[in-house]
């Protein structure tokens, strides 16, 4: 129940990744509405109430996006979770002795209504925000969080649960039984379920309170990506490809600014400029513009926040008698405790900041040698980096662009799914699946072998005002089957620059990359085989493991040779050009690791102190400078824009998580380099699918890869993934992941 809970929140707040995101608590609502307008809601709130209904049509229903209106979701929210308390309360109050099918089973199938009323919601969020909805949200966001404490403290529900756990604990019940009651009763406890009444009170205030900060958090990065855009005359597109100049000429028309071209305030738009504009001062008005999105000193400045927000999530954890914030989060995460995941981070970060020294110095000789009188700076590092790369791997970065086509990636993505999960992928006839914008795409997933229905696949590439930047995948209906088989209902989202009527989308490698990790989570989704849908949910630091593992199949030969097609002529990509790629797989791993980890070891340093007098501005400069951050590199994610921790909790301290499942998945590469069918190895792919991806939370994570893999993984396979030295002490997960 209390992971359906979290499924909502990621709905909710619609943080980057990813799939499957939960957030630590929901928070609150009104205990009473006025009579007058709860008899005017009685009118629109039932199940009339399109946002509420049951899905109908094909494909086991599907939701109604063509007949989403904005005026009906707050009335349908509410509804939803005055239904749902409905129910929670006649199982806590049931006068039988509680049992696993009086009480677990009847949480499981709870909340139905609502659930679909949630998917609008997210989808509003996310993919298409506006003034108005955000208004909406801003309303909502304490009443959802009074709503989950209701159900959190429910005094008699928990009785119930914890009755149940103890007794599974004398008399084991099936394993996934037990598995549920296992992680219901955690996620209860951790919840405050075991405070005093007064504790109880002050924690849901504090849970109220916070989830109208993260949505204020949210909302105030979405604002200035929106309005921080940069305008390019004719004369300023020095240096950049073709494919984008017609793309930013075509957002530069969709805001009313014909003839001319824009730069808009996202990862997709900034990062090809700084890679490719020879115009060094608009290189820093756009680097400046992304990496100050909620720090402008305005009324959208997100730093009182941080504060406002570490402040809460201290004295909430403190009630509970935890030291830190960490130490609370981290207890059923692979890693354990803060502890665990500093020893990893800091075994990795010195070999980070040795290699960004080394890319430096190479960049700055670069310089030099064009006669240019400049140190780098964070705004030249992508535009000198790939000057680097052509130097000394001959490799183009906007050649190798021209043989990818996101069409084509697409279809490796579907050959993929089908050589390892023995999936098919065939287009939805256009009208039968309603979509919520023209550009959403839908496929009907199959079992090759059986012609049985999986589910749905969406597809929102492009980028749009509204949509909030990154990449991220999410389900619209997960797959259970213990109230009868539901198909999976899965989506990707990126934000890919649209390119020009006629024109082929082309994207970078990094971004068929994410393309292809996003994709992994899907697949997640998609194989998933788990009776209860409890056991969907993800344990943080192991869920971006299977997508991370996915990214390795787009280096993959049989992918290269099938879809990576020159967009004019058709001919594959050319061997010496593959080559160069492979030849350059470690180039740039300083920057990349060290921008992740700097925001992973941030996250972890602002969740182990106290917070009462923090000034985010000062503390992040500060404890950048104690870890000698390069001056040429900033954060991923500077803490005024760190969503993934201060949108919500779902990243919350478990940012490090990336790199710990890093660990697992250039280990589990290893393995299937090292087997006889290599990467499309039949055993290997049925090890995989039974068990990193059908179980999801089914199994204990660690006892999942052992089953894979035969041991823990081990930090060398990483190491050696990206170039570094492999530590001379042998470090592994061995003991953090009992």
């Amino acid at each position: 129940m209390k992971n359906k809970l979290l499924n909502y929140q990621k709905k909710t707040l619609g943080l980057a990744v990813i799939a499957t995101l939960g957030m630590s608590s929901f928070v609150s609502v009104q205990a009473q509405e006025h009579t007058k307008t709860k008899m005017e809601n009685k009118k629109t709130t039932n199940f009339e109430n399109i946002l509420l209904s049951k899905w109908t049509g094909p494909y086991g229903g599907v939701p109604s996006f063509d007949k989403m209106e904005l005026s009906k979701l707050k009335p349908a929210m509410e509804k939803g979770m005055e239904m749902h308390l409905e129910e929670i309360e006649k199982i806590a109050n049931n006068p039988a002795p509680p049992t696993f099918e009086n009480t677990i089973v009847e949480m499981e199938k709870a909340g139905k209504p609502l659930d679909r009323a949630f998917t609008y919601y997210g989808l509003w969020s996310s993919n298409i925000s506006s003034p108005e909805f955000r208004e909406i949200q801003q309303e909502l966001s304490p009443k959802i969080s009074e709503y989950s404490s209701k159900i959190s403290q429910n005094k008699k529900l928990f009785e119930r649960i914890k009755t149940i756990y103890d007794n599974s604990l004398k008399t084991p019940l099936e394993a996934d039984q037990q598995r549920v009651v296992q992680l219901i009763y955690e996620d209860f406890a951790m919840e405050g379920a075991n405070l005093d009444e007064k504790s109880k009170e002050r924690y849901a205030e504090i849970n109220k309170e916070l989830s109208q900060l993260y949505t204020k958090f949210s909302n105030n990065i979405l604002h200035d990506e929106e309005n921080y855009v940069t305008y390019l005359e004719k004369d300023e597109l020095g240096g950049l490809p073709d494919s984008f100049i017609k793309a930013a000429a075509k957002a530069a028309a969709d805001r009313g600014q014909e003839g001319k071209y824009a730069i808009t305030n996202t990862r997709s738009s900034m990062d090809p400029f700084l890679t490719y504009s020879d115009e060094r001062e608009i290189r820093e008005k756009v680097w400046n513009n992304y990496y100050s999105r909620g720090d402008n000193d305005d009324e959208y400045d997100n730093n009182k926040l941080i504060t406002q927000i570490l402040k809460l999530r201290n004295e909430r954890v403190k009630l509970m008698g935890y030291d830190n914030y960490a130490e609370w989060r981290l207890q059923n995460r692979m890693a354990k405790n803060p502890e665990n995941a500093m020893e990893l981070m800091n075994a990795v970060w010195p070999a980070a900041l040795a290699r960004v020294d080394q890319e430096v110095e190479d960049m700055q000789a670069i310089a030099e040698k064009e006669d240019l009188d400049i140190t780098i700076k964070p705004w030249d590092y992508r535009y000198f980096a790939e000057k680097v790369r052509k130097d000394k791997y001959d490799l183009d970065s906007d050649e190798v662009k021209q043989y990818l086509q996101l069409d084509n990636l697409t279809q490796a993505l579907f050959f993929t799914a089908g050589e390892l999960f023995n999936f098919n992928f065939t287009p939805v006839p256009e009208g039968s699946v309603s979509v919520f914008q023209e550009d959403v795409k839908v496929w009907e997933v199959t079992d090759k072998t059986t012609g049985d229905l999986i589910g749905l696949w969406y597809l929102d590439p492009y980028a749009r005002p509204g949509k909030r930047s990154g990449a991220w995948a999410t389900t619209y209906r997960s797959y259970t089957a213990f109230d009868g088989k539901e198909t999976v209902l899965a989506s990707n989202n990126s934000n890919f620059v649209k390119p020009a009527p006629g024109e082929p989308a082309l994207i970078s490698w990094d971004d068929a990359t994410t393309f292809f990790h996003e994709f992994g989570h899907a697949l997640h989704f998609l194989s998933a085989n788990v009776k209860y849908p409890t056991l969907n949910s993800g344990v943080r630091d192991y869920t971006e493991f299977q997508s991370q593992l996915l990214e390795r199949w787009l280096s993959t030969d049989k992918v290269i040779n099938k879809f990576l097609l020159h967009h004019q002529t058709g001919e594959p990509i050319p061997a010496a050009l593959v080559q160069k790629i492979k030849n350059a797989s470690t180039f740039n791993q300083g920057f990349e690791t060290t921008e992740f980890l700097a925001s992973a070891l941030m996250d972890m340093k602002y969740h182990t102190i106290d917070p009462e007098n923090i000034n985010p501005k000062t503390f992040e400069k500060k404890a950048l400078k104690e870890l000698n951050m390069p001056e040429e590199i900033v954060m991923r994610h500077r803490s005024p824009q760190f969503g993934h921790v201060f949108s919500g909790e779902g990243y919350a301290t478990g940012y490090y998580g990336y790199l710990w499942a890093d660990v697992l998945t250039a280990d589990a590469a290893e393995a299937f380099a090292e087997s006889p069918g290599g990467f499309y190895d039949k055993d290997m792919a049925s090890k995989l699918v039974k068990y990193l991806f059908a179980p999801r939370n089914s199994m204990d994570p660690a006892e999942a890869y052992r089953l894979f893999r035969g041991r823990d993984a081990k930090i060398d396979a990483l190491m050696r993934d990206r170039g570094f030295p492999v530590p001379e002490k042998e470090h592994n997960n061995k003991n953090k992941t009992k």
